[in-house]
């Protein structure tokens, strides 16, 4: 009678031990889907964002947020280097609106089906969602859009004796940064991009170009930088900043200028329109209650120098968390996620440029003095016709070919050497023509 029970026994033993077994591997592969690693920018919306995840992780204990949080040339290398190798680093990816098209279509992004009934696809505004769309589907989610335009220190100007316009051209810009430097008491005329980088510099001056009358390539790929548009172009910009521009100015980008606003250095700053809410935030800029909104300039060609952009959260193919990554990505764009910034931060600190119904809340149009001009900036940029004459790329402040985030480092860091003083605009252009053309033709668009 003794071994029945003896094999009963064992028998539950191994049950158990299997039973066991089977939960401690279900557990850590739990544990392991749980854990989401992000790339994101170290722009402020995004820090501001990883401050307000305990909202997300509250109402989804089962997953966990990795951060890793990077400036903005460095993520770009990164996330590219990650994504083309297939290396799986990540679960989500803040990029931007270059690269959605051109990844989607190498198959490296999946389409966001399933971000919720409440979401509201519908409400995304029309320019920044077809720039993120392929074949009808949404390929990444925006977490805040923007374009460009003149931010300007009101009592500089009624010091000066001048009266901005909504819609100013570059040579009043030029002649009221040179009227209101002070370089005496550390108060330069004007602050522009000068870092090197496709998204940095190059951002900015391509815009300008296009007010300038310049483009990239003409209608057959050749290269324009031997064209007098883009030397009337960096021209203009070297002596501009040369003259009433803070010292440095070929290490700045958008955090550092920024940087330069908020602590009064700058009479006027053109640049993203995602600033205007941290420029006139009290808690951290020291002119908040003084800064005016213009459009960015033009030269009466018919463009202005100002871009169209979003900074998206999209989930790479190989992940193996897409579901939770979707929850994630449907959270920190969402209507609701909106309402949580506001209820913390204040209406005006909302990330911006994504959703019709944000331009149409009372409460926003109250509290943010610049959500006419932002949304009017964001209106005016047309990608599919970005320049005066015709070309064959679509895309304002880049070109949206693969090819084009290592020429425009490479063309970026020839103008940013110019700025400095170390080689020449004629220089400058020379060499972004004869590296342009040489890649262009290796890569088989110039025959």
């Amino acid at each position: 009678m003794l071994t029945p029970i003896l094999f009963w026994e064992e028998d539950m033993t191994l049950k158990t031990m299997l039973l066991s077994a089977v939960a401690a591997l279900t557990l850590s592969g739990i544990a392991h889907a749980e854990t989401l690693t992000i790339a994101t920018v170290n722009n402020g919306d995004m820090i501001r964002m990883q401050k307000l995840t305990d909202d997300f992780t509250a109402k989804n204990p089962d997953i966990k947020l990795e951060w890793v949080t990077l400036e903005e040339n460095v993520l770009r290398q990164k996330v590219t280097t990650d994504i083309a190798t297939k290396g799986g680093q990540f679960d989500i990816m803040t990029i931007g609106t270059y690269e959605v098209p051109i990844w989607a279509k190498q198959g490296w992004l999946l389409p966001l089906d399933n971000l919720g009934a409440d979401y509201d696809v519908d409400d995304l505004l029309p320019a920044i969602r077809s720039g993120i769309s392929m074949d009808g589907k949404l390929y990444a989610a925006p977490f805040y859009g923007e374009s460009s335009m003149i931010m300007y220190r009101k009592d500089l100007f009624e010091k000066a004796g001048i009266t901005m316009p909504d819609a100013p051209t570059w040579d009043f810009v030029a002649d009221a940064a040179k009227k209101v430097t002070d370089k005496s008491n550390e108060v330069y005329g004007i602050c522009l991009r000068g870092k090197a980088g496709w998204g940095e510099n190059m951002a900015f001056l391509t815009a300008t170009s296009n007010s300038f009358g310049a483009r990239w390539f003409d209608e057959k790929w050749n290269p324009q930088f031997d064209q007098p548009e883009w030397k009337n172009t960096l021209d203009f910009y070297v002596k501009l900043m040369n003259e009433a521009g803070p010292p440095g100015a070929s290490s700045n980008g958008f955090n550092e200028n920024l940087a330069l606003f908020q602590s009064g250095k700058c009479g006027m700053w053109i640049d993203a329109t995602v600033a205007a809410s941290f420029v006139t935030n009290p808690k951290e800029s020291k002119v908040a209650d003084k800064v005016g909104f213009a459009l960015a300039p033009d030269t009466g060609l018919g463009k202005r120098g100002n871009w169209l952009w979003a900074w998206n959260l999209a989930i790479p193919a190989g992940t193996q968390k897409a579901e939770a990554a979707e929850k994630f990505v449907a959270w920190a764009t969402s209507k609701a996620y909106t309402e949580l910034v506001a209820s913390k931060e204040g209406w005006a600190n909302v990330p911006p440029g994504t959703r019709t119904s944000l331009y149409n809340n009372p409460e926003y149009q109250k509290a943010a003095p610049f959500a006419k001009m932002t949304l009017d900036s964001i209106n005016s940029a047309d990608p599919t016709k970005p320049t005066v004459k015709p070309v064959p790329y679509v895309g304002v402040q880049f070109v949206a070919i693969p090819e084009f985030q290592g020429i425009g480092t490479a063309v970026g860091q020839q103008f940013s050497a110019a700025l400095a003083g170390q080689i020449s605009v004629d220089q400058a252009l020379k060499a972004a023509q004869d590296l342009t053309t040489r890649e262009m033709t290796k890569a088989g668009y110039i025959k």
